[in-house]
């Protein structure tokens, strides 16, 4: 598909002040010459490496045009600092779409898939924008802006922060229209001396760049619902909520996993709702709350919203099942290794332990990071989920999991490893037909392999075995 243009470079040196070396027009916005597409825009960024240096190889991979804060050899505009001109073109970009309703997602945890699938929403309601991947931060959110069309109608947009601060130019850039904080938990506490009273401070900055009007969509089971409301008005927001709790606008009744699907049932605005997802993690009977007052926010119809909740597949390492044939017998994986915190913990093991299966329900777990001084105390303090789901076996890797390990009584230890890459053949080794395994830690302690090395034991796929 013939993709449009974007910018033309009389419009980039427009929007960011610079000087354009001669026309071009670009079809897309690209940081990283690994993922540029031809017709492409490469923003010559300064970070661990000088963007500059990768100019002639974004060329040959068939870029349009150069934003560059130096002469380059290939057609350019030229500006004095290309992040400054990298966030004026998000800003542009925002202005020339005036008619787009925007959204912007925060929180916890949650934040990634609540977003994509309401860009899943958007998209079967007209012209929609959405972020990719977790492009949530300073670079991110203006490159998703820069992005847009200037004829989109709705787009949505993943802010995150690891520091107070973050989130308010990040949502003034946006100027979203709704905004929703999926939960606040012990998330990044380690760069917040008052814990996470400074999490829910940091969080609420989404409130500080929104469009007159807006609307909140808060958590109403999370603890910090009645501060973060009362922020929410105080910015003169209209606040909706979901939840479990009595007096929740989208209220969640009820969720069970049959036949292999997410089975939910609530109300919204009083109104009965019944649905079936591809996701069966219990977590997401929340989450569809909080997508289908989202959804009414940016005007997408009820039935539309849940129409793309049923298609709507999870993502990579954020709950997708697969049955891997192994020579150990066929189990299923659920790979929930993109990410982990204390509340991300919590719910995942709760999700296994109310799944059916032939075989086990096994745990692969990796250390949970950035979480300040408290960080073995809330490792060992899973072990009280895990008994109360009934899970069979623990797996455990990381010197923080260590603290997990010791408090496991003898039936729930299935193996322990000082690193993620030992864990797998353990597991391996005992692994059996009809089990279920999960997999879950944070990036930094390379759940994701354990997950891949899983995976790669499906003999059907060509995997070992």
């Amino acid at each position: 598909m013939t993709r449009r243009s974007l910018w033309t470079a009389a419009n980039l040196a427009k929007a960011t002040g610079g000087r354009a070396s001669r026309a071009f027009q670009a079809h897309g916005v690209s940081i990283d010459t690994r993922s540029l597409e031809p017709g492409d825009l490469f923003i010559a960024l300064d970070g661990a490496r000088d963007g500059h240096e990768f100019v002639a190889q974004a060329m040959a991979s068939g870029a349009a045009g150069v934003l560059a804060s130096r002469p380059v050899d290939a057609p350019h505009v030229l500006v004095p600092d290309t992040f400054l001109a990298l966030q004026a073109l998000g800003i542009a970009a925002r202005e020339r779409a005036a008619q787009a309703r925007r959204a912007a997602i925060t929180g916890s945890v949650g934040k990634t898939s609540v977003t994509q699938a309401v860009a899943a929403g958007l998209a079967g309601a007209g012209r929609a924008h959405a972020s990719v991947k977790s492009y949530n931060n300073h670079i991110g959110v203006p490159l998703t802006l820069a992005r847009m069309p200037a004829d989109t109608e709705r787009a949505v947009f993943e802010i995150g922060m690891n520091h107070a601060d973050e989130i308010t130019p990040l949502s003034g850039m946006v100027r979203p229209h709704v905004v929703a904080i999926t939960t606040v938990g012990p998330v990044h506490v380690e760069n917040f001396p008052d814990g996470e009273t400074g999490v829910a401070r940091a969080k609420a900055e989404i409130f500080d760049g929104t469009a007159q009007g807006a609307v909140a969509v808060l958590n109403a089971d999370n603890r910090w619902v009645s501060c973060l409301s009362a922020r929410a008005r105080a910015r003169g927001l209209v606040v909706r909520s979901f939840g479990r709790a009595e007096g929740a606008d989208a209220r969640l009744t009820d969720f069970g996993v049959e036949a292999g699907r997410g089975v939910i049932r609530g109300e919204v605005d009083g109104r009965p709702v019944d649905l079936t997802l591809s996701q069966t993690g219990a977590h997401w009977g929340l989450n569809a709350m909080a997508v289908l007052l989202l959804l009414e926010a940016m005007d997408v119809s009820q039935q539309d919203g849940l129409a793309a909740l049923s298609d709507f597949q999870a993502l990579p390492g954020r709950g997708a099942e697969s049955l891997v044939r192994s020579h150990m017998g066929d189990f299923t994986l659920i790979d929930e290794s993109y990410n982990a915190n204390p509340i991300s913990m919590a719910a995942t093991i709760g999700s296994l332990g109310v799944r059916r299966a032939p075989g086990r329900r096994i745990l692969a777990l990796t250390d949970m990071l950035e979480l300040g001084d408290e960080a073995t105390r809330f490792h060992a303090d899973l072990a009280r989920p895990i008994a109360d789901a009934g899970i069979d076996l623990v797996f455990c890797a990381g010197p923080l999991m260590k603290s997990l390990w010791d408090a496991l009584p003898s039936t729930r230890r299935g193996g322990y490893a000082v690193e993620a890459s030992e864990l797998a053949p353990m597991i391996s080794a005992t692994v059996g037909q009809g089990d279920l395994v999960m997999v879950k830690g944070s990036n930094g302690s390379r759940a994701g392999l354990v997950a891949g090395a899983l995976r790669a034991l499906d003999r059907s796929a060509g995997g070992a075995g």
